[in-house]
């Protein structure tokens, strides 16, 4: 709980703007929810763009942790079936690690509703690179 206490003091500004919160933060698990209304599409269902960023997310924040200090994660590959629509309430996402590497990490992000029904399943593959980018925000110390 602490340590995703302190990744959602460090969110981006996509991950404030949807709603995206942390509940537990390991390389290996992850889980968040995110609120359905203010991430909807015009008929009024979670908009599918939204479900993929919040398996990014998750995944992303998953290899950061595990990424030796100085690198930087980015995903390289996402996927994404959407099984069911949802229109109110929260999503949940649950990231678990497929595969960890020291250039490659792969997790499998499993997104279900108020009702534990399956929305979306996700993969993403993020690659790990030593350095930082140019003008890349540092998350403060804690």
């Amino acid at each position: 709980m602490r340590l995703a206490a302190q990744v959602n003091a460090a969110r981006g500004e996509i991950e404030q703007r949807m709603g995206i919160l942390l509940t537990e933060a390991s390389p290996e698990r992850l889980v968040a929810t995110m609120p359905v209304e203010g991430n909807r599409q015009p008929y009024g269902l979670l908009h599918g763009g939204a479900s993929v960023v919040l398996a990014e997310t998750l995944g992303s924040v998953g290899a950061t942790l595990d990424a030796p200090p100085g690198s930087t994660v980015v995903g390289i590959e996402i996927n994404a079936s959407h099984h069911r629509s949802t229109t109110s309430g929260a999503v949940t996402a649950v990231a678990t690690r497929i595969r960890g590497g020291r250039t490659l990490v792969t997790y499998d992000i499993r997104i279900t509703d108020d009702a534990g029904r399956v929305t979306c399943t996700s993969r993403l593959t993020c690659m790990i690179r030593s350095g930082r980018p140019t003008g890349s925000r540092e998350p403060e110390p804690s």
